[in-house]
């Protein structure tokens, strides 16, 4: 009995549990595009990695500055040394001698190395900071395009019910004039076989629907079953201004400048190779338990035994001068080579500045017709609903077949969707604009 009341206790606090999680899991949040681009910076492993690789640089910045400053080293030997070692007639005895000292190193001439790395130093911190950016715009972009996409099957779905209710209405309305000997079932079957298409491509963007929300899951970073309840319920446009298709705050571009300043810097490191290297060299060392053993005379003839210890300190002070005189060319051929890279890293600057020129005009030329193609669609829209509703009043008054009716409420449904379509691409378009010209970050951009 009383394991048969543990065993109810604890299915019933499974039970409690598991739908515990899945109310959670069934949880719907209120999304605006604002906070979905929040929170799909803030859950991206990509730029949390670029952010790390930022940090980094910013370390490896600072430990170039230490380049220039002395660096201490300290050190303790023991060492136990037999047999004792003959010295003309007396033991030198180095049974557990010992030393320790301490020795600074200041480097005073490097032929440069040390000023050139801590440029380039900053020149990787610099690129870092221009990555990071670079993933941020990629991770916004995607953001924008999960969001608005699925705002735009939204609105299909709310069109197809839309549809549906008109087809279902005017199913009812033959029914009866079928059911009065007023119209045929041919009229009837026809109207039924529309209404099964409404339904598979009701069907169809429900489907498509649910991928987009799950798509939107994953960039947001919550749970795929999360309801999601878009605040932009409609998609509103504005007239582009004058818009310019200018790269130069694109973090590619700058990388590419970097890259190229980078490599310059390389041709200063290898032609320090070349140059002689000063430096200075400052130790103190204090060492003890050296023993000297002889036998002296007392006098008389009186050999007797003398023993002396060693402990003392000692310190030097030495200035190093190295001065390379022949490596067979070898350093000669790193300047070079890194020339050539210099060159390669110009070459890949002009291609690539091109290719971003065409990339951000190809941009600005789609938002300007993506807004043209709305203006289209919209007025294609305002004469499907003027044909649909003459096509309706006269079928009422059977002045118009069924045919025609049927053509107009398709024509009308077309025309919406190419609208919902036209916005949704304008809107994609302009975040592809921002991104081309390097201008898109984490606050919304003000009206294009």
């Amino acid at each position: 009995m009383r394991y048969r009341f543990f065993q109810i206790l604890f299915t019933t606090t499974a039970f409690i549990f598991i739908q515990d999680i899945s109310i959670k899991a069934q949880e719907s949040i209120k999304l605006s595009l604002a906070s979905c681009r929040d929170m799909a910076l803030s859950q991206s492993e990509s730029l949390q990695q670029a952010e790390h690789k930022y940090e980094q640089s910013r370390l490896d910045r600072k430990i170039a500055n230490t380049a220039f400053l002395p660096k201490f080293d300290a050190s303790a030997t023991g060492t136990y040394v037999f047999p004792d070692i003959d010295m003309m007639g007396m033991d030198l005895r180095m049974r557990g001698m010992y030393m320790a000292g301490i020795t600074l190193t200041q480097p005073l001439y490097a032929g440069g190395k040390i000023l050139t790395g801590k440029k380039l130093s900053k020149l990787g911190e610099s690129i870092a900071a221009e990555q990071k950016r670079m993933t941020m715009m990629d991770v916004l972009v995607e953001a924008d395009n999960a969001y608005w996409t699925l705002i735009a099957v939204r609105q299909k779905v709310k069109m197809l019910d839309s549809y549906k209710e008109q087809m279902d209405s005017l199913y009812t309305q033959v029914k009866t004039a079928v059911d009065a000997g007023l119209a045929t079932e041919n009229e009837l079957l026809r109207i039924e076989a529309s209404r099964s298409d409404i339904l598979y491509q009701m069907q169809k963007a429900r489907n498509g629907e649910d991928l987009c929300r799950m798509s939107l899951c994953r960039i947001t970073g919550v749970d795929a079953q999360t309801k999601l309840e878009l605040t932009d319920t409609t998609i509103c446009v504005k007239e582009p201004g004058l818009l310019a298709a200018d790269i130069n705050g694109r973090p590619e571009l700058n990388l590419l400048k970097h890259q190229m300043d980078a490599t310059q810097k390389q041709i200063q490191m290898s032609r320090a190779d070349m140059l002689p290297t000063v430096g200075l060299v400052a130790g103190y060392a204090y060492y003890g338990n050296i023993k000297l053993n002889s036998m002296v005379d007392a006098g008389n003839g009186t050999m007797v035994p003398y023993s002396q210890e060693f402990r003392d300190g000692i310190g030097a002070v030495m200035l190093s001068v190295k001065i390379p005189i022949f490596q067979w060319g070898a350093n000669l051929k790193k300047v070079k080579k890194a020339k050539l890279d210099f060159k390669n890293a110009e070459l890949e600057f002009n291609k690539n500045s091109r290719l971003m020129n065409l990339e951000a005009q190809s941009a600005l030329k789609n938002v300007y017709d993506g807004y043209q193609l709305i203006k289209t669609a919209e007025t294609g829209l305002k004469q499907a609903e003027e044909n649909l509703r003459v096509t309706n009043n006269k079928y009422n008054v059977s002045m118009a077949l069924l045919t025609d009716l049927l053509d107009a409420q398709s024509q009308w449904k077309q025309a919406k969707s190419n609208l919902i379509e036209a916005q949704t691409q304008y809107k994609i378009y302009e975040t592809e604009y921002l991104r081309a010209t390097g201008r898109l970050n984490q606050e919304l951009s003000p009206d294009l």
